[in-house]
Parts: C-alpha cells; structure tokens; sequence
C-alpha cells in the first residue's frame, strides 16, 4: 500500500491482535496522522476532538462513522476550524448487527456507499475509502442525512425490536421462514449505542414512528372490520410504491 495505517483501541489486546494480524501497522500516534477515522459513538467523538485538537496536525482531515450527524458535525467543525485542520461527518452505509474486532471482515465495504456531509466533493476522501470498497458517495446536509437515516435505518430498528416482544416470537420454531428472519434480524442491537443515536434524532425517528403507527392503523381497522375492498387497496398502494421505487 501508499500509506501506513495505525490504530487505537480502548482493549489493548485488540490492538495487539490487530498489530500481529498485519490489519494495522502500530498504535496510534495522532500527531503525525494525515487522516483519522472516529469509529466512536456521536457524544464520544465531540469528546475526543475537544480533548485531542491541540495535537492533530494543520492540513489533516478528521471523519467520524457515527449514525447522528447535526449535532456532531456543528460542534467538531467548529473545533476543526480552530485548530486547523478538517473535520468531515460522514456514515459508511454498511454493517451487520454483531460488533467488535471479532467480527469485522475485510469486504465490509465493497459496493457500499458513504454518506458525506459536506457541500463540495472531497476527492481525497472518495480516493481513499474507494481503496476499501466503497463505489457511491452520496453528498448531503448533516439535518438531510438525519432525516433520511431516521427512515432507513433507525426506524427498522425500532421496528424490529418491538417485533420480537411478541409471545409468539418465543415458539416461532418451524413456524417461519425468511421473512421473519429479515424482520428481526437487528432487534439484536446495542442498546447503549441505539439510545444514543435515537435520542440524538428525537424528532425525525418519532414522526417516522407516528407516520407508520397511522399507516398500521389503517391494516388494522380493515382487518378487524372485514373490510376486503379497503384492505385490497391498502396491499396495492404498497406494492405500487416498490415497484415504482425498485423500478421493477
């Protein structure tokens, strides 16, 4: 490769696998780093920049992975503007529900896309996250990304967690299939992390969540009702709207 890649991490034998493993070429030294990569929750990320600015070199470029953008991105860009260096929000759209060094695997990224908050592009970051895989860069406003990413992916996950709570959930055994494996696979979540995330974007996941409860009213009361006209139609709007989506 072109570059040397350090790392840290609060488990020290993490690093030490990682080091052995040739994943990461040393432990961290932040002052001589030319990009540097938050792999920590919102909150924590503002704290480590507050706490570490004053050794980040002039000129170098600061991102974060953090799912919650507008209060992360208004308070590092202003720490990063005075200290001068760069700070960019950004979201890799890729995952699993496990975390940990345990689990991470070196085709993560490939095909995925990145989310860059930011009003121009940014060749030097399209040029080294596509050396991981990445092939789309979107570009939008940190409130855009919160929106949307409220929709995406926290609302699944609120979804999906609820779903679970169900007693039938417990005795489901030879009862399903692939459909309530994709419907339940991110209930196992970090709760710790998720609340974070969900309390940072209060407003946009709540009317998410009271758009869809509206909707599901709706199912309910044709189901309860009998209604086999209401319903039918309910079913083709849905199905409409993915196929016009999807384009198929």
């Amino acid at each position: 490769t072109d570059c040397k890649v350090s790392g840290y991490d609060c488990e020290p034998e993490v690093i030490s696998r990682a080091v052995a493993e040739g994943v990461i070429d040393f432990e961290m030294d932040i002052t001589d780093c030319d990009f540097i990569i938050s792999a920590l929750y919102p909150d924590a990320t503002v704290e480590f920049l507050e706490s570490n600015a004053h050794r980040i070199k002039k000129g170098a470029f600061v991102c974060d992975c953090g799912g919650t953008k507008m209060l992360v991105c208004e308070r590092c860009e202003k720490i990063a503007a005075e200290h001068g260096f760069t700070f960019v929000g950004m979201h890799p759209m890729a995952g699993t529900e496990h975390s940990g060094y345990s689990f991470s695997t070196d085709d993560l990224f490939e095909g995925a896309s990145l989310i860059i908050c930011s009003e121009d592009k940014m060749p030097e970051i399209e040029k080294m996250y596509s050396k991981i895989g990445f092939q789309i860069f979107r570009y939008t406003s940190a409130e855009n990304h919160d929106r949307m990413i409220a929709f995406t992916s926290q609302l699944a996950h609120v979804v999906s967690n609820a779903f679970v709570k169900s007693p039938q959930y417990s005795v489901h055994g030879g009862y399903s299939a692939g459909s309530l494996k994709d419907l339940t696979r991110v209930a196992w979540l970090n709760e710790t992390m998720w609340t974070e995330l969900f309390l940072q974007n209060s407003q946009f996941l709540a009317d998410e969540i009271d758009f869809l409860i509206d909707n599901l009213t709706k199912y309910s009361k044709a189901i309860r009702s009998g209604d086999s006209r209401e319903l039918k139609v309910l079913l083709a709007e849905g199905r409409k709207i993915k196929e016009k989506v999807d384009g198929r």
